[in-house]
C-alpha cells in the first residue's frame, strides 16, 4: 500500500537557510505546475494565528476533531465554533483533523469550544501542548543521550518503556547498536538531568550528548578553582550582550549559556571570558561527536579492565580445581583445614565472592532495575545462573564443614561464566564500535582549527589568528591553505584553486574554485590559497547534515526488528521456564532411578546433577544475538551507503528497497542532464527572427524554469554574438543590467501550470508554451508548423509554440541531452528484475523518443506534477513496491507517494525531506547501488536471524542434556557461558562483513566481458 503523504513528506528549509515558500513541481516546459504544498498549512496558520497580533490578550489553541469526513464536516465545525461568543477566528483542517481557534480568554474557555464541537456531532480534544503560538520544534527539544549497559532488545524495550512513562517526554527511541537514545521532551516539564536519572533508575548508565536547542551551549571552563573564580565568571557573562541566562557548575567546571544567536555567538562568549579574566579563565567547547567516540573508548577500556580482573581471579580457582589435585604437595596443602573448612574451599570461596559481587556487581544492579520495572534481559539470566552455582557452592562448603561429609563445589562455574561473559562483552563493544566507523570518518573530515582573517583595531591591516573550527560564525572570512581542509560551507571571496570533494559528494574529479564559487566544509583544498566567507556553520553545514541523516537512519528501526522485539519480550521467561523443566525433569528421573548412578560424578547426587544442566540452560541462552541482528547490519549499511554517496534515511527505507519491482524515472534532470539548450528557432510569419527571439525572451525572462533560462540565453547570444550559445558559455553571460538593454517591457505576466507562460507586450498578448495553451486560446497551428513540430518531437526535442496578438508566429526546438549512463543503468535494472518506467509532462512523441533511446518500454507522457503520484499509486494497487527517482524538490509529491523515494542531489543541497534516499552524486548508477545494497543488507540480516535462532534452538537442548544419555557428554555451565558470550560477537562480526561491500559494476550486471 502506498505510504501516505502526511507520513512521508516532511517539509523543512533547504540548505542555505532559505525557507521554501512553496514546493514547485516542475518537470519540463510542458510540466510547469506549481504544487503549493505549504499554502494550505500557511493559510491555516495565518487564519488561526494572525489575529493574535491584532488584539492583545488573544489566545490560540488547537483542538483535535474526530469524525470529520468531508468539507461539509469542516464547515459544520467552523460554524459551531464561530458561533461561540468570544471566538475571534477559527480554521479547520480536514487532513490534520484539527481546528485552530483564536479567542478572548476572558469571554470563553477551552471547555466551551470543546463542547461546541461535540454538540455539532464530533469528538473533540484540546491539545494542551498548543496553547501558545510557538511551533512544535520550538517548544520541545530533542536530546541525544549515551546509554551504557544495554545488552539485548529487551534492554532497549525496557529503556523505551520507562522513558515513555515519564511526564514531559513526547517520544523516545533507543538504538542498541549505537548505545544511544533520542528523546523528544518538553524542557518546561522535565530537564535533561531528570531524563538521565530515569535511565539510571532503569538500570543503565546515561550521559547527555547534545540537544537540538540552537541557542543553548555548554562550555568547559579551565581555571575555575575557587568561589572567587566563579564570581568573576558570573560578572563576565552577565556583561555579555545577548546572553539571556546562564548556570555555572563548579563541580564539572562548566557553564551552560542561553544566548540570542542574532546578537552574539559562541566565539564572542569564549573571547569575552578569556579577555575579561585576563587569560586566567579559558572557555572551551567540545565536539559532541568526539565525546561519543571517547565514550566508546572508555566503555571498551572499562570492559577490558573488568575482564582482566575477573580472569586473574578465575585462573587460580580453575587451577585449584583442575590442576592442583595432580600435584601432591599442593594438593596436601589445599586439603589442610582452617578451622572446620578446607583451605581450597576457603580460597575458591574468597576469589569467587570478589568476582561474583564486586566485578559482577553490574549484572546484579542491571537485573534488579530491570525486574523492578517489569522487564527481563540477559543480565537476569546471568544473575540466575551464576547465583545458583555460587550459592549452592556456599551451601556445600558450610554443609561439609558442619557434617564432615564432603560435597563438590562449583565456584569455578560462576567465576568462569562471568569471565567469559565480560570477555564477550568487551569483544562486542569493540565490534559495535567498528559499525559506526562511517560516522567517525565523516566527523574526522571537519578540521579542528581555522584561520580567521579580521581587521585590527585601526581597521586597516588584516590580522590572522587560529581559532577552534567550532567557533566559526556566519560572515567570518577564513584563510584556507593548500593541503588543508575547508572549515565550513562558504563562498570564495579571493583566490583560485582546485578542491577535492570526493569525501563528501563521492565525485572523484577535483572541482575548480574561483571567486563566488561555493565550497563545502570538510573538503580538501589542493593547490592555491583561498579566502572564503562562511555562509553555513555548525549543524547547518552539508557535512553535519550528512552526519545527522546517517545518525537518524542508524537510530531508526527496520520493520523486521519487530520480530526480535517480540521474541526478546518473552525470551527470558521462556528460558527460565525451560531451565526449571530441565531441573525437575532430571531430578524426578533420578529420584525414581530412571538413570544409573554411574552417570553421576564422584561425590555428586541427582540434585547437583540436575542443577548443572539447569544452570547451563540459563547461561547458554542468548537474547543478545537476536537483538543485534538487525541494528548492527542497518548501522553498517547506512555508513557504507554514506561513504558511497548514498544517504539512507532509515531502516524502513532500507528494508523496502530490497523488494522494489518498479522504478519510475522523471525525465528532465533525472534521465537527462537537466541542461536544456535551444537548438532551433523558426518563424512562420513575416516577423524577423531577431524580434521574434526578443519577444519570446521578454516573456520568459520573468520565469525561473530551466527552459526559460535556456531561451533567454539563446536570444542573448543571437543578439550580441550572432551565434548559438554553448553549454559552457551560457552560464557566464549573465550580467546585472543585460535584461534592461534589449528585452521588451512586459506586463500581466503569469505562469500557467503544465502549459506555459503568457504576458502582454505593447498591450498585445504573447503566449509561449505547448499545444494546449494555444488551443485554449483559440489559436490554430499551421500544417507546415505542425509537420516541423512532429520532426522535432521524433528527434527527442521539445517544441515550444509562440503566438502573438492572437496569431501563431513561430516554434523553438529545445533539447536536453541524456545522461551518458542512462541506457546502461536501465538495462542493468532489467537484469536485476526491476521494471523501469518513465513519467513526464512532455508530449507523447518526445517522451517516446527519449524512452526509446534509453530502452524504456513503459512511458506515461503529458502527466501533470500532481498526477505523478496517481501514476505511482496505480502501480501500487497490486501490492508492488514502487521506487520514484526524481530531483527531490520538483517531484516531492511523487517521491512522498512512492514506497521508496530516491532524490538525486548535487552534493550541496541535501535537505530533501520527501525522499527516503538522497544520491549525493548526479549519477543514475547509484540507483542500482540503492537496490543492491538493500538486498545484500537484508540477506545479511536474514542470515543473522537464522544463526541467532539456530544457535538458541540447538544450544538450549544441548545444554539441557538431550544427548547425554547417548553420548555421556554434557556441557559444563562455564562452557555454556563462553558459547553465549561468543554468539553475540559472531552476529556483530557477521554484520561487519558488510563493510566490504563494493558498488556493483555495470559490466558485471550486464554480463559484459571487457577485453
Amino acid at each position: 500500500m502506498a505510504p501516505s503523504l502526511k507520513r512521508d513528506l516532511q517539509l523543512s528549509s533547504v540548505a542555505g537557510g532559505r525557507r521554501p515558500e512553496a514546493i514547485s513541481a516542475r518537470d519540463d516546459f510542458g510540466d510547469q505546475e506549481d504544487v503549493r504544498l505549504l499554502d494550505f498549512y500557511r493559510d491555516e496558520e495565518a487564519g488561526a494565528g494572525g489575529r493574535e497580533e491584532d488584539g492583545k490578550g488573544m489566545r490560540r489553541i488547537q483542538v483535535r476533531v474526530t469524525g470529520m469526513t468531508c468539507s461539509a464536516c469542516t464547515s459544520a465545525v467552523e460554524a459551531a465554533v464561530g458561533g461561540v461568543p468570544g471566538v475571534v477566528d477559527v480554521a479547520v483542517s480536514l487532513l490534520q483533523s484539527k481546528a485552530y481557534v483564536v479567542f478572548d480568554p476572558d469571554s470563553v474557555k477551552d471547555e466551551d469550544i470543546k463542547n461546541a464541537i461535540e454538540d455539532a456531532g464530533f469528538e473533540a480534544e484540546v491539545l494542551r501542548d498548543s496553547n501558545n503560538a510557538q511551533s512544535r520544534s520550538q517548544k520541545t527539544l530533542t536530546g541525544q543521550f549515551r546509554i551504557g549497559g544495554m545488552t539485548c532488545a529487551a534492554c532497549v524495550n525496557g529503556v523505551e518503556g520507562v522513558l515513555r512513562k515519564v511526564p514531559g517526554i513526547k517520544r523516545a527511541v533507543v538504538a542498541l547498536a549505537t548505545s544511544s537514545g533520542e528523546v523528544e521532551y518538553d524542557p518546561n516539564v522535565i530537564s535533561k538531568d531528570e531524563i538521565i536519572t530515569a535511565i539510571e533508575d532503569a538500570g543503565f548508565e546515561a550521559a547527555f550528548l547534545r540537544s537540538s536547542e540552537q541557542d543553548k551551549f555548554c562550555f568547559g571552563v579551565a581555571g575555575l578553582c575557587s568561589e572567587a573564580d566563579a564570581n568573576l565568571l558570573k560578572d563576565i557573562v552577565n556583561n555579555i550582550e545577548g546572553v539571556r541566562r546562564f548556570e555555572i557548575s563548579d563541580i564539572r567546571s562548566e557553564i551552560e549559556v542561553v544566548f540570542d544567536p542574532e546578537i552574539t555567538g559562541l566565539r564572542s562568549v569564549v573571547d569575552a571570558v578569556e579577555r575579561g579574566s585576563g587569560g586566567k579563565l579559558k572557555a572551551t567547547i567540545s565536539n559532541p561527536y568526539g565525546q561519543a567516540a571517547s565514550d566508546d573508548a572508555k566503555e571498551a577500556s572499562k570492559m577490558l579492565r573488568l575482564f582482566i580482573s575477573s580472569l586473574i581471579l578465575s585462573v587460580p580457582i580453575f587451577i585449584i580445581r583442575a590442576i592442583c589435585p595432580h600435584i601432591p604437595f599442593l594438593n596436601s596443602f589445599l586439603l589442610m583445614h582452617c578451622g572446620p573448612f578446607l583451605i581450597k574451599d576457603l580460597l575458591k570461596w574468597l576469589l569467587a565472592t570478589i568476582i561474583q559481587f564486586y566485578i559482577g556487581k553490574r549484572f546484579y544492579v542491571a537485573a534488579y532495575r530491570a525486574l523492578r520495572h517489569g522487564s527481563t534481559n540477559m543480565d537476569v539470566l546471568i544473575v540466575l545462573g551464576t547465583s545458583a552455582s555460587y550459592f549452592y557452592s556456599v551451601w556445600a562448603v558450610i554443609y561439609s564443614a558442619s557434617t564432615g561429609f564432603w560435597s563438590p563445589t562449583y565456584f569455578e562455574t560462576s567465576a568462569m561464566i562471568i569471565t567469559f561473559v565480560l570477555f564477550g562483552k568487551y569483544l562486542e563493544v569493540v565490534a559495535k564500535g567498528k559499525t559506526s566507523d562511517a560516522i567517525k570518518k565523516l566527523v574526522e573530515l571537519a578540521p579542528s582549527t581555522a584561520f580567521l582573517l579580521e581587521k585590527d583595531l585601526d581597521g586597516r591591516n588584516t590580522v590572522e589568528r587560529e581559532i577552534d573550527a567550532l567557533l566559526v560564525q556566519p560572515g567570518d572570512v577564513l584563510k584556507v591553505l593548500p593541503g588543508s581542509k575547508v572549515p565550513s560551507d562558504a563562498v570564495v571571496v579571493w583566490g583560485t584553486s582546485y578542491v577535492d570533494e570526493s569525501m563528501v559528494t563521492g565525485e572523484s574529479k577535483p572541482v575548480a574554485k574561483e571567486v563566488s564559487s561555493q565550497v563545502i566544509g570538510g573538503t580538501m583544498n589542493l593547490h592555491g590559497v583561498l579566502h572564503i566567507k562562511a555562509t553555513r556553520v555548525g549543524s547547518n553545514t552539508v557535512l553535519r547534515q550528512i552526519i545527522s541523516l546517517v545518525e537518524t537512519a542508524q537510530m531508526s528501526k527496520a520493520p523486521i526488528q519487530q520480530f526480535a522485539d517480540y521474541v526478546a519480550s518473552i525470551f527470558v521467561p521462556v528460558v527460565v521456564l525451560l531451565s526449571g523443566l530441565t531441573f525437575f525433569g532430571w531430578f524426578i528421573c533420578g529420584s525414581f532411578g530412571a538413570y544409573p548412578d554411574s552417570w553421576l560424578s564422584e561425590g555428586s547426587n541427582c540434585f547437583v546433577f540436575s542443577l548443572m544442566f539447569s544452570i547451563a540452560v540459563v547461561v547458554i541462552a542468548c537474547p543478545c544475538a537476536l537483538g543485534l541482528a538487525t541494528p548492527t547490519a542497518v548501522m553498517v549499511a547506512t555508513g557504507v551507503g554514506a561513504s558511497n554517496g548514498v544517504l539512507i534515511k532509515g531502516g524502513d527505507a532500507l528494508e523496502r528497497a530490497q523488494n522494489v519491482r518498479y522504478v519510475i524515472f522523471d525525465k528532465t534532470g533525472t534521465l537527462t542532464q537537466g541542461k536544456a539548450t535551444v537548438t532551433t528557432a523558426k518563424t512562420f510569419s513575416a516577423m524577423e527572427l531577431g524580434y521574434f527571439l526578443s519577444l519570446v525572451a521578454s516573456a520568459e525572462a520573468s520565469s525561473e524554469h530551466p527552459l526559460a533560462r535556456a531561451i533567454v540565453d539563446y536570444a542573448y547570444h543571437f543578439h550580441f554574438f550572432n551565434k548559438v550559445p554553448t553549454n559552457q558559455g551560457s552560464t557566464k553571460i549573465r550580467k546585472d543590467n543585460f535584461y534592461t538593454e534589449w528585452l521588451l517591457e512586459t506586463s500581466e505576466f503569469s505562469a500557467l501550470p503544465g502549459r506555459g507562460v503568457q504576458c502582454l507586450v505593447d498591450g498585445k498578448a504573447v503566449l509561449v508554451g505547448n499545444r494546449s495553451l494555444l488551443t485554449e486560446n483559440g489559436i490554430s497551428v499551421p500544417l507546415e508548423a505542425e509537420n516541423f513540430l512532429i520532426e522535432l518531437e521524433l528527434s527527442s526535442k521539445t517544441g515550444i509554440l509562440v503566438a502573438y496578438d492572437g496569431s501563431f508566429i513561430g516554434v523553438l526546438g529545445v533539447t536536453d541531452p541524456l545522461k551518458r549512463e542512462a541506457a546502461v543503468v536501465i538495462e542493468g535494472l532489467k537484469k536485476m528484475g526491476v521494471k523501469p518506467v518513465m513519467v513526464t509532462g512532455d508530449n507523447r512523441r518526445t517522451a517516446h523518443a527519449v524512452a526509446k533511446e534509453v530502452g524504456i518500454q513503459d512511458v506515461r507522457a503529458e502527466v501533470m506534477p500532481a498526477g505523478k503520484a496517481d501514476v505511482i499509486r496505480s502501480f501500487q494497487k497490486d501490492g508492488s513496491v514502487v521506487a520514484m527517482v526524481g530531483d527531490g524538490i520538483n517531484d516531492s509529491p511523487a517521491l512522498a507517494a512512492a514506497d521508496v523515494g530516491i532524490a538525486i542531489g548535487t552534493g550541496t543541497d541535501i535537505a530533501i525531506e520527501a525522499a527516503d534516499y538522497v544520491l549525493m552524486r548526479n549519477s543514475l548508477e547509484d540507483v542500482i547501488t540503492v537496490i543492491d545494497l538493500s538486498r545484500k543488507t537484508f540477506a545479511r540480516i536474514r542470515w543473522n536471524y537464522f544463526f541467532a535462532m539456530a544457535y538458541n534452538v540447538l544450544a538450549i537442548p544441548l545444554a539441557a542434556g538431550v544427548l547425554f544419555p547417548f553420548t555421556r557428554l554434557r556441557m559444563p555451565p562455564w562452557l555454556a557461558g563462553a558459547c553465549m558470550a561468543f554468539s553475540s560477537v559472531s552476529v556483530v562480526c557477521s554484520s561487519l562483513l558488510l563493510r566490504r561491500y563494493k558498488k556493483p559494476r555495470l559490466t558485471t550486471i550486464l554480463e559484459i566481458t571487457v577485453e
